[in-house]
């Protein structure tokens, strides 16, 4: 039976996050860190056309300079310098600019695999212990902690179990944990495209009466896509062909960047706004996206998970009391709950509002973009909430 200080059960970007994020302080006290995880990092980074990626807020930029990996992570990351939002056939619009904001960009968008790749290499082996290929199948809750036992049938005790396995966490089931889900009845459907016309930066949140879409600047002049429609909809658009696809999203989207030349492998993902009802129990944590779930149009649901992440280790580290302490927990807890409220409820509503045809609530939108450009408080808070900035200060 080996025993770890800590289990970080899902060594994706948000686990990898929390292990760097609570590194320097358990060399110092001797903790002993275990990163659990299905699929093993690939030490090399193979760049990809259709590589899945981020947009990492200004706030989350903020973050990774904290723990000395943006230098890293910037050699790969494509900044936004204007969002545009619009409202398709309607007049509304309204422009956010990082040089209005004082800052150098409203956010970044890199590929998944490269903040992988960064993080990975900047981890201790000596104090963080990979286990992988691994899965926990099963956690046994003990007076001082838990004890897991993994896929390959090893056991492994530890003080302090996070569970960051993920928006379907089996795991999260098995203890008994309950969901409070929304379906939004949409689909968003995901790939990289080309246009003609070099992005200079420029992302696009653009509203239609079938769902929002969002069009973010990548390197190599390719952009994200992120496309939201009815479930069956979108189920047609994943089965077309590369050139019709390309068709209809140019009718759809319109020509600022020119025409639309090519586009990679399409991916289809339901959407739903998921809640854990308990993010703490003592010695468990439930982060990530086992926390909550946001629709991707607002492109928030990673940036907030990183804020809790940063909040959960500074608690820890902060915390007189012995790991898994739930009074600790709890104050983590507190802590990030008005952010969270806030976050998740900003995220909810411009989905709702901004996925709705009805002729008064697209008037109102409409005059709600127009408003953002001619009231510069209300533009200012919109513009904090996109870059992560809500709830702090620069």
């Amino acid at each position: 039976m080996s025993r770890v200080h800590v289990a970080i059960i899902g060594g994706g970007l948000v686990g990898a996050s929390l292990a760097l994020a609570l590194q320097d302080s358990a060399r110092q006290r001797g903790w002993r860190i275990a990163l659990i995880e299905p699929f093993a990092p690939g030490s090399d980074y193979q760049p990809s056309y259709d590589a899945r990626s981020t947009a990492l807020s200004y706030g989350s930029r903020l973050i990774y300079e904290r723990l000395g990996l943006w230098q890293g992570i910037a050699q790969r990351a494509e900044p936004i310098q204007q969002i545009h939002v619009s409202d398709r056939g309607r007049f509304g619009a309204t422009r956010l600019q990082a040089i209005e904001e004082g800052v150098p960009a409203l956010g970044y968008v890199v590929e998944n695999a490269w903040i992988g790749h960064c993080l990975w290499q900047a981890l201790d082996a000596d104090v963080v212990e990979w286990r992988c290929p691994a899965e926990v199948s099963a956690m046994q809750r003990l007076d001082y902690g838990y004890r897991l036992t993994l896929s390959d049938g090893a056991s492994l005790e530890c003080d302090l179990a996070i569970l960051a396995d993920g928006g379907r966490s089996a795991l999260r089931e098995q203890l008994g944990i309950g969901v409070n889900v929304k379906p939004y009845g949409q689909s968003a459907l995901i790939a990289n495209v080309s246009p003609l016309e070099a992005h200079r930066g420029q992302a696009f949140e653009r509203f239609t009466d079938d769902g929002p879409m969002a069009l973010l600047p990548l390197s190599d002049n390719r952009c994200a896509l992120v496309w939201t429609r009815a479930s069956a909809d979108a189920e047609r658009l994943l089965a077309i062909s590369a050139a019709s696809f390309l068709g209809e999203l140019q009718q759809a989207f319109g020509y600022r960047l020119g025409a639309l030349q090519q586009v990679g492998a399409r991916h289809l993902y339901p959407l739903s706004l998921v809640e854990a009802q308990e993010q703490v129990r003592p010695h468990l944590v439930v982060l990530g996206n086992a926390a909550h779930s946001l629709h991707p149009i607002a492109g928030q649901g990673y940036n907030l998970s990183l804020r809790d992440t940063l909040a959960l280790a500074e608690v820890l580290i902060g915390s007189e009391g012995p790991l898994g302490d739930f009074a600790t927990l709890q104050r983590y807890q507190q802590r990030q709950q008005l952010d969270q409220q806030l976050t998740v409820g900003f995220s909810d509503q411009v989905t709702r509002l901004f996925s709705n045809a009805q002729p008064l609530l697209s008037a109102g939108r409409n005059l709600g973009l127009l408003g953002l450009d001619l009231l510069p408080p209300a533009k200012r808070w919109f513009a904090r909430q996109a870059m992560g900035l809500g709830t702090r200060s620069l």
